[in-house]
């Protein structure tokens, strides 16, 4: 009996060593962290993709959403450091996840989160009033060099992706506005569909509601490509027949707001994989495609390598402009 025990053991533990470890698995409910607060578009972008995961069965373990939005976001990103190796908390953000350390003196640093993936890229557009006389951006951008200070752009924030762009455009083309920050994006499309400001520089989904009453007007899109083409939504025009802003003759081509996922520090490297495989299959179903096409965002799912390298270019770019326009804090 001696005997067959000792062989028995061996046989098993000779059968362990050839089995590989057994993939991460979440063990208890999971939370999904959300840096803006309820009805944001960080909060829309966590629970449509916490509801697609529950209809597919993507994840056995429940998902509870906390929203945590104080200090532009920081709020969730100090929370994330908290939890530094427990893979049950995942957070959810923007570029404000490594941007907002460069403008604010906060209780975390971006090494303090792990990246795991990104879906869509937010896109921004110049849009003037409905009754404004310029029909194309060059023609505004014209009008504004021309009178230094003498148009307003309004925006969401101080410091935040809105005045970055509106910072970006000033020192690619020469124009200079009167920068004027509301809270939110919604805000920022009352004001320019009410004729109080000239422009602003909203995401799609911000202005879509005055662009189809004709409040407002797109001029250009800060993409490499047009948006998808769908239905009209203003006078027989639909997002793809924007011109970009590159072909509207502006030196700027680019500006997009990649939208994040993120864990803690210290988290095991399989439970990355993990979330990343979960967060490719939502980008893969209809529900997520109906999603973006319904928020004009772009459909891009980034991880690995993909989404360092696009994070350290976006990164160099906004930090580059953060510090021209002094904004750095020490």
């Amino acid at each position: 009996m001696k005997k067959f025990t000792i062989a028995a053991s061996f046989v098993a533990a000779s059968f362990a060593t050839a089995m590989p470890a057994q993939a991460w698995q979440p063990t208890k409910p999971i939370e999904f962290v959300v840096a803006s607060g309820p009805g944001g578009g960080t909060d829309n972008f966590a629970r449509v993709i916490q509801s697609i995961i529950t209809k597919h069965k993507l994840v056995e373990q429940p998902i509870v959403v906390l929203n945590k939005g104080g200090g532009s976001g920081a709020e969730t990103f100090v929370y994330g450091k908290g939890g530094k190796g427990d893979a049950h908390k995942v957070i959810f953000g923007t570029n404000n996840a490594y941007l907002l350390p460069y403008v604010a003196k906060l209780g975390y640093k971006f090494s303090d989160l792990t990246p795991v993936a990104a879906l869509a890229l937010d896109e921004f557009l110049i849009w003037v009033n409905g009754n404004s006389p310029y029909n194309d951006a060059k023609a505004y951008i014209d009008a504004v060099k021309a009178k230094p200070g003498g148009f307003k752009m309004a925006g969401s924030q101080s410091k935040d992706t809105d005045q970055t762009l509106t910072a970006m455009i000033q020192e690619a083309t020469g124009a200079k506005w009167i920068y004027v920050p509301f809270q939110g994006g919604g805000a920022a499309a009352t004001q320019l569909a009410g004729g109080h400001v000239d422009s602003n520089t909203n995401n799609p989904n911000e202005n879509l509601g005055q662009w189809k009453a004709g409040q407002v007007k797109p001029l250009c899109v800060f993409s490499p490509v047009r948006l998808a083409k769908g239905e009209p939504v203003h006078n027989g025009k639909g997002w793809g027949d924007i011109p970009t802003c590159k072909e509207a003759g502006l030196p700027l081509e680019s500006f997009q707001m990649p939208r994040t996922v993120w864990l803690p520090a210290e988290v095991p490297a399989d439970a990355v994989t993990f979330y990343a495989d979960v967060m490719e299959k939502v980008s893969k179903t209809p529900e997520w495609a109906e999603f973006v096409a319904r928020t004009a965002q772009t459909a891009r799912f980034m991880k690995g390598k993909e989404l360092n390298d696009f994070v350290a270019k976006d990164e160099a770019a906004n930090a580059k402009t953060f510090k021209n326009e002094g904004w750095v804090v020490n």
